[in-house]
């Protein structure tokens, strides 16, 4: 796919970003959020334009990104709102779901809009806001393998580890493991910092030797320090959408009838979390939640 023009929707903490290595990848790009004040930093770009409907983009994009918080808000956009980008698409365009969506609607996505013809690729992200803005995400991609090569540069410009994980419906299942691998791995260093703080342990020296030993994981190396012990709780990823992520994971699991003990308990205490704290907490408060049982 030579030089595609490419539709964004969802210009978020991580949207933002990714436009913008898009952009520079040299990337035209035409956005649209429902929030349209939030495109203001972009307006001054020569290759961006904002649209004030989401149809239009299947009047001038070759691909259409959705970077969306859930399978809901994706499928109403595809489907059922007035402007229902699947019925307004063509055979020549594709459209890839970077959303944290439900794995088994993104396989129902992918049939449907193959019966219209057109290439549905889901390929959510994982790295954050940090490794957003500097293009080096990791892509857990799904769908037929002639489809996902030809974006492959739309995806080299947002991430630096692709990986092809399967058919459709793959990449948000990896996605949403991945997810449930993380969130417990942040529950587990939570109560062991707490536990060796109240044992009159510094828990900045704990987090030093988790570091150095095999209880090194991304909460110990990225986040302990910058927003958890630090107070700031201000990583860019909000608890509900980590929650909603790991209710994800668990109907994913208990679909495919397999052991889920740990999955129902680590998603008990993050909703537990979720009602607690106030809305739009960030989801390394857990460490104050934890602290405060």
């Amino acid at each position: 796919m030579a030089n595609p023009h490419i539709g964004f929707i969802g210009i978020g903490q991580m949207g933002m970003p990714m436009i913008r290595n898009l952009l520079q990848a040299n990337f035209s790009v035409t956005g649209f959020d429902l929030n349209p004040l939030v495109a203001q930093e972009l307006k001054n770009e020569a290759h961006f334009e904002m649209a004030a409907r989401a149809i239009t983009l299947t009047k001038k994009c070759d691909v259409i990104i959705l970077m969306l918080p859930d399978s809901n808000i994706v499928d109403r956009l595809l489907w059922d709102s007035d402007d229902a980008l699947a019925k307004a698409m063509n055979t020549k365009q594709t459209l890839i779901d970077m959303s944290s969506s439900d794995p088994v609607r993104s396989r129902a996505n992918f049939d449907r809009m193959a019966q219209l013809g057109i290439s549905f690729i889901d390929a959510p992200v994982s790295g954050g806001v940090r490794r957003a803005k500097d293009g080096s995400l990791s892509i857990m991609i799904g769908g037929l393998t002639p489809a996902v090569e030809s974006v492959q540069p739309i995806f080299k410009a947002m991430g630096k580890t692709l990986v092809h994980v399967g058919a459709a419906g793959a990449g948000h299942a990896v996605k949403a493991l991945n997810n449930y691998v993380s969130a417990s791995g942040l529950l587990a260093v939570c109560e062991a910092l707490i536990a060796a703080e109240k044992f009159g342990i510094d828990p900045h020296l704990v987090n030093q030797v988790f570091n150095a030993s095999t209880g090194k994981n991304n909460t110990t190396d990225v986040k302990v320090e910058n927003f958890m012990l630090s107070g700031t709780f201000n990583s860019g990823f909000s608890l509900a959408l980590m929650r909603k992520d790991l209710q994800t994971a668990l109907d994913f699991i208990t679909r495919m009838e397999t052991p889920k003990t740990f999955a129902d308990a680590c998603t008990q205490t993050w909703t537990q979390a979720e009602k607690t704290l106030d809305k739009g907490a960030d989801h390394t408060a857990m460490y104050a939640f934890t602290q405060k049982k």
